[in-house]
């Protein structure tokens, strides 16, 4: 494609007119988190329109399909937001439905097992009753697991980490042989945005030390944690615009029927913040994790592929 003639994703994702079909930038930098199954593809998939099962199954076609992060006979994880006890209408939490479709394909795909957890924030038993999640996952054959004890968490060392050295990691996300990210995108009040770097919070124990210590820092800190996701998936079909997290009415709610998918943590939020309205140097925690290394925040050297509905 003539350089002269891509519009960067950025603006893409900003505008509210429908992306044309199958187009690319040329990437002229490598992504350290594509895999062997994975170079050559897409380094991110961005899809407007049609409900988070659609989107889902048209993007990850184009990258090759779900076989390409989930091998036969793995234990998977699948890492949504479950933090608030609030409904499916209300935006708070991952789509259920998208979070039952991903257990079901990687079942199908030959996962040995497939688990779900989140260390919420409201009660967790409520949480899980109420977003949906958990008949979700139990109807397509996935585990639901507790996260709400320190007995389910490892200490762990963060060499590479400015400000968090260590981290209580779940021990679901430590035996995990596939791990895939779905946050559901939206406002935080500390944060400005949370979406793939942040959805992390809910993988370790004690979530108040980020809040103490530097929460920026330390979501970019955690993020060098070198278990990473194996693909992230961020719900972007109604978006919490203001009072996030948790939010306090469907008011605060934006129809975006978007979907990003990407091996990087950095590039799939750094798409993500433009349908926020908001530029990726407004989310500190990006920049910080660009310097660590953990991925690209520079998406004109990606290979992106934009599909519409």
């Amino acid at each position: 494609m003539d350089r002269r003639k891509f519009i960067s994703i950025a603006a893409a994702l900003a505008t509210k007119a429908a992306m044309p079909a199958n187009l690319k930038a040329q990437a002229s930098a490598p992504v350290s988190a594509l895999t062997p199954e994975t170079r050559g593809l897409p380094d991110l998939v961005a899809v407007k329109g049609g409900s988070p099962v659609q989107m889902f199954d048209r993007a990850i076609t184009a990258l090759g399909g779900i076989e390409n992060f989930v091998k036969p006979d793995q234990k998977v994880l699948i890492k949504p937001n479950i933090g608030w006890a609030r409904t499916p209408e209300e935006g708070a939490n991952t789509s259920p439905e998208l979070v039952g479709h991903l257990v079901s394909l990687c079942l199908k795909a030959g996962a040995k097992e497939v688990k779900v957890f989140d260390n919420t924030c409201n009660d967790w038993q409520q949480c899980y009753l109420l977003s949906g999640i958990e008949k979700a996952v139990l109807e397509a054959g996935g585990k639901i697991l507790p996260a709400n004890s320190a007995s389910y968490f490892t200490e762990v060392d963060l060499p590479n980490g400015k400000i968090l050295k260590k981290a209580m990691v779940h021990n679901a996300w430590l035996e995990a042989d596939s791990i895939i990210n779905v946050p559901i995108l939206k406002s935080h009040g500390g944060a400005r945005m949370t979406s793939a770097l942040k959805n992390l919070m809910g993988v370790i124990w004690d979530r108040r030390y980020y809040h103490r210590n530097g929460l920026h820092q330390c979501i970019a800190d955690f993020a060098t944690f070198n278990k990473k996701p194996t693909l992230n998936v961020i719900d972007a079909y109604n978006v919490m615009m203001r009072n996030g997290p948790r939010g306090t009415s469907t008011a605060d709610l934006a129809r975006k029927m978007f979907m990003i998918l990407s091996p990087d943590m950095v590039a799939a939020d750094t798409a993500a913040s433009a349908i926020m309205n908001l530029s990726p140097d407004d989310i500190t925690y990006i920049g910080m994790a660009t310097e660590h290394g953990v991925g690209v925040s520079q998406l004109k050297n990606l290979k992106i592929e934009r599909l519409s509905i």
